[in-house]
């Protein structure tokens, strides 16, 4: 009875170390070797520590400082076109009075440029820069060889925020 017991607990402990395929990978080579993808956000990480604080005052918070994210949030990534819908989590140093009801990173960029590169593991480094919105952001994507995708944003209006993520075929 004790093997047994060992052996269904080695099998389940393989299991959870089993690596998650997102995409196959000659489907992921094609779409960012072709620069149009979607990226789809599971998770932020803020880097407020105000934020982090009201998110472990919360009855119930785990106290860690990432937020899951419910679908729909991400970017799609076209030749000609640039679309975020991400949330914002953390302290914007300049904000209009019409930007209240905005929230979050969403808009659209017809100029940008995006820069590729490899990293020394292997993965796809993405670095894309709006060129035409008010605030100069700059998104590095780092795409792993299963699928999954780690985003971290920078603006020069408000702190950086992180996001976890992967990348599916454009819809």
């Amino acid at each position: 009875m004790k093997s047994f017991v060992i052996m269904v607990v080695a099998v389940f402990s393989l299991l959870s170390c089993s690596t998650q395929i997102y995409l196959d990978p000659t489907t992921l080579s094609s779409v960012v070797e072709k620069k149009e993808f979607d990226f789809n956000a599971t998770r932020a990480f803020p880097t407020n520590y105000d934020v982090i604080n009201v998110m472990n005052s919360i009855p119930g918070s785990t106290g860690t400082r990432l937020l899951n994210l419910d679908p729909g949030y991400g970017f799609n990534l076209k030749k000609n076109l640039f679309s975020v819908a991400l949330p914002y989590f953390g302290r914007a140093f300049n904000v209009n009075p019409g930007d209240a009801t905005k929230g979050g990173l969403t808009f659209e960029s017809k100029e940008f440029t995006v820069k590729q590169s490899t990293s020394k593991k292997g993965n796809t480094l993405l670095v894309i820069t709006p060129n035409d919105q008010r605030e100069n952001y700059v998104f590095n994507l780092e795409i792993f060889k299963n699928g999954s995708a780690f985003l971290s944003i920078q603006s020069n209006n408000r702190q950086p925020i992180s996001f976890d993520g992967n990348i599916s075929a454009p819809k």
